[in-house]
């Protein structure tokens, strides 16, 4: 399955220098944990990073940094992983894995946002294949135990 089929389309995002407190109410209002930071130019968003509910905890309180004081472009993380609507959702999930991320904007051919793929977006999936696979094995041994009475 390509990951454009299964991304969630609305994406809550942030600007580069959108306050940073500002940024946490979105999360909130939105029951979000992360932004995509992104470029607007002529309605059009290009994703240029991501800020997570963990970034501002981890980066900013536990440091003892005042977010008040901070805008999103000084806490998000620009070495973004992108994933291609066209790409096969396994293969995102295989990135997901060695990079150690839960979420990866997804980009059209253009590279504009189109989307946001999840872990959970994508494991979701596979249960379901995985409940397929369970119930085609239990419906051949049944038609076996009918075949031999």
């Amino acid at each position: 399955m390509k990951v454009g089929e299964l991304c969630n389309r609305v994406v809550v995002f942030a600007y580069r220098d959108m306050p940073l407190a500002e940024a946490a109410r979105l999360m909130r209002e939105h029951h979000v944990g992360s932004l995509i930071v992104v470029k607007e130019d002529n309605g059009k968003r290009t994703p240029l990073g991501i800020l997570t509910d963990r970034d501002i905890v981890v980066e900013v309180l536990a440091a003892g940094l005042d977010f008040r004081t901070l805008i999103v472009g000084e806490v998000m993380s620009d070495d973004l992983i992108t994933a291609r609507e066209e790409d096969d959702m396994l293969d995102v999930l295989g990135v997901m894995r060695r990079r150690g991320i839960r979420r990866i904007p997804v980009v059209t051919p253009a590279g504009t946002l189109a989307g946001i793929v999840t872990i959970d977006d994508l494991l979701g999936v596979l249960s379901e294949e995985l409940d397929g696979i369970v119930r085609a094995i239990d419906g051949e041994q049944a038609k076996e135990v009918a075949r031999r009475r």
